[in-house]
């Protein structure tokens, strides 16, 4: 042990420093190596008498590539120009004897003796293991972060694809995420089975957004190569084209593809079918203008197009079901009578949900007296059940009003007994009117309503009012649950050119609108409306109604029953004939009321007109 009062061997300094564990060069104040000591000969593979009075940069000092590093820009050689500090880093390479790189981690003080400044101290160590260690992680953070863009963006893909049932919708969603994310451009062509065309539903190149707009449309395909030809088009794999290739017209693709690198540019293109296990639907195409996709791209490429194929299909069965659906109800709904100068209309609108399709109706015909009938109503439910007791419900109020001439309310109570004890209909809600009077008038509406919203009167003034009496339980409640409740007549006066209006709820609540504000805006527009030229038919007042009430969600019926003016001729009277029936029939074509001539104009429901693929 060597006591703190005694003198240092000479030998001691190079005890410590010839098996430090690091390497040590000692620098004078010209730069020139004095001392090597044997771990800095080890690691740099020279003998101490090659190094030793040499230029320590320009002998050892190099950048990664192997060049050399100016001499102004090295960060070892601080010590020398007048630092007082100690540098460090782990930045810098040494070259070794064999002409290898050597990656280290060092640190320099200045070299002092007698309080005069003499060089420098390097110490450094082979870098390398920490430096592999740091590739690895760096390598595996970037492979993280890659597949955690790639998660993010299916996240963003499947969130863009269920927003909608509409496939063209969902498509023009999703090419804002594909490119440029993982392309310059891209589009997507779907199959229309109706028609066998092929339609370039969207396109999108940030780049070219004028020109991709003008892409849109039909494709020119020949049958040969759509879907047949390609690989991808027969939905067996991804294509990968380019645009050299596509020059050449047999190309298959060539008639669709090449126009979208004449006008997009770019020198390749994934092409990715879109189908599920039975259907092939179009293709999913991103264009590149520099390097192709990685594996993993195209793995994700390839995923993307199985979803919109799901997306495609899905929306498929939905406007299949709801196309029966529909046909179903539309099948159930009553053509309208046309009666003395008497004039009604009737709109149904489907639920914007498939599964929305349910009990909403309305009925007008003439009863054994020659009173005419009006119904509205709806039965509890949304889906087909809810339309096949619609019709039961319909059927037994027709049987029930044509063989009994009494009030209304007496009416709904024989219709409440008969559906609780002859059908398995839930609850429903309805109003059941007489519309009483000579041929030219005066009119009375005698009704009564099982907890339906109140019929609204508009006189041609457009003074307007619900008629909020009569009202009583659902039907189905009272006899079921043994309230021992009953319904009231109520009565009123049908002023000569008034226009009377019973709806469902549909028409003035759904989960944005309560039921008191929609009925406000009714009133406040149907009033509006009234008031315009008299020649105004009810098709075109029906029509501007919804266009104004814009309802949604739930499905609705609306009737409208418009009077004649003051003084307009009885039935028989050599007159002016009344203004023609509506050619607007809500009910399926080729049905028609007793005594009305049947109207074959298809029914067509403006938001269901086109194929769900676009």
């Amino acid at each position: 042990m060597i006591a703190s009062g005694d003198a240092l061997d000479p030998d001691f300094p190079h005890a410590v420093l010839h098996d430090l564990g690091a390497g040590v060069l000692t620098i004078d104040s010209e730069g020139l190596i004095i001392y090597v000591n044997p771990w800095a000969q080890r690691l740099l593979g020279w003998h101490a008498s090659e190094m030793l009075g040499r230029d320590a940069h320009d002998l050892l000092h190099r950048r990664p590539d192997g060049s050399t590093v100016p001499r102004e820009r090295c960060v070892m050689r601080v010590p020398l120009h007048g630092s007082r500090s100690a540098e460090e880093g782990s930045a810098e390479y040494y070259l070794r004897a064999d002409g290898t790189l050597l990656p280290i981690i060092w640190s320099t003080t200045p070299l002092v003796l007698k309080d005069r400044r003499r060089g420098l101290v390097v110490v450094f160590s082979d870098f390398s293991p920490h430096r592999a260690a740091e590739t690895r992680v760096a390598a595996h953070t970037a492979a993280l972060e890659s597949l955690t863009r790639r998660l993010n963006l299916l996240v963003d893909v499947s969130a863009a694809l269920m927003s909608t049932v509409d496939a063209p919708s969902a498509v023009r969603r999703l090419l804002p995420l594909l490119v440029p994310e993982l392309g310059d451009w891209g589009a997507v062509d779907l199959h229309r089975a109706q028609s066998g065309t092929v339609q370039r539903v969207a396109v999108r190149s940030p780049a070219h957004p004028h020109r991709a707009k003008q892409l849109e449309g039909p494709v020119p395909l020949p049958d040969v190569s759509f879907p047949a030809a390609a690989p991808a088009a027969r939905g067996d794999g991804l294509l990968l084209l380019t645009a050299a290739e596509l020059r050449d017209a047999r190309t298959p693709l060539a008639a669709s593809h090449r126009v979208l690198f004449e006008h997009l540019g770019g020198h390749t293109a994934t092409v990715v079918p879109i189908r599920t296990r039975r259907h092939r639907y179009g293709l999913l195409t991103i264009g590149h203008s520099g390097d192709v996709p990685t594996g993993a791209e195209a793995r994700l490429l390839a995923d993307i197009g199985r979803r919109l194929g799901l997306v495609v299909d899905n929306a498929r069965l939905y406007h299949e079901q709801r196309n029966v659906a529909e046909t179903m109800q539309r099948r159930l709904l009553a053509p309208l009578p046309q009666v003395d100068h008497l004039r009604m209309t009737a709109r149904y609108l489907p639920a914007q949900s498939a599964m929305d399709i349910g009990g909403d109706w309305y009925d007008a015909f003439l009863l054994a007296d020659g009173a005419m009938a009006l119904v509205i109503g709806d039965v509890v439910g949304h889906d087909l059940q809810a339309a096949a007791h619609m019709a039961e419900v319909r059927n037994m109020l027709r049987a029930v009003a044509w063989t009994h001439a009494e009030p209304p309310s007496m009416i709904v109570r024989r219709l409440d007994e008969a559906v609780t004890h002859t059908s398995d209909a839930p609850m429903a809600t309805l109003i059941f009117a007489r519309v009483e009077g000579p041929e030219g008038g005066p009119w009375r509406l005698h009704w009564a309503s099982a907890g339906h919203p109140p019929p609204l009167l508009i006189t041609p003034d457009g003074h307007t009012r619900f008629l909020t009496d009569g009202h009583g339980p659902l039907i189905g409640m009272n006899a079921t649950l043994q309230l021992g409740l009953g319904w009231a007549d109520a009565q009123a006066d049908l002023p000569a050119g008034s226009t009377l209006l019973i709806y469902t709820d549909g028409l003035v609540e759904n989960r944005h609108r309560p039921i008191d504000v929609g009925m406000a805006k009714l009133r406040h527009h149907a009033s509006l409306l009234a008031r315009r030229p008299s020649d105004q038919n009810m098709d075109a007042f029906c029509d501007e109604l919804l266009e104004r009430l814009a309802p949604g969600g739930d499905d609705t019926a609306l009737l409208a029953l418009r009077l004649p003016a003051a003084g307009t001729p009885a039935c028989g009277h050599r007159g002016p004939p009344p203004s023609p029936v509506s050619r607007h029939n809500p009910a399926a074509p080729g049905r028609s009321a007793p005594g009305s001539v049947p109207l074959h104009a298809p029914v067509e429901d403006p938001r269901r007109s086109r194929d769900p693929r676009g």
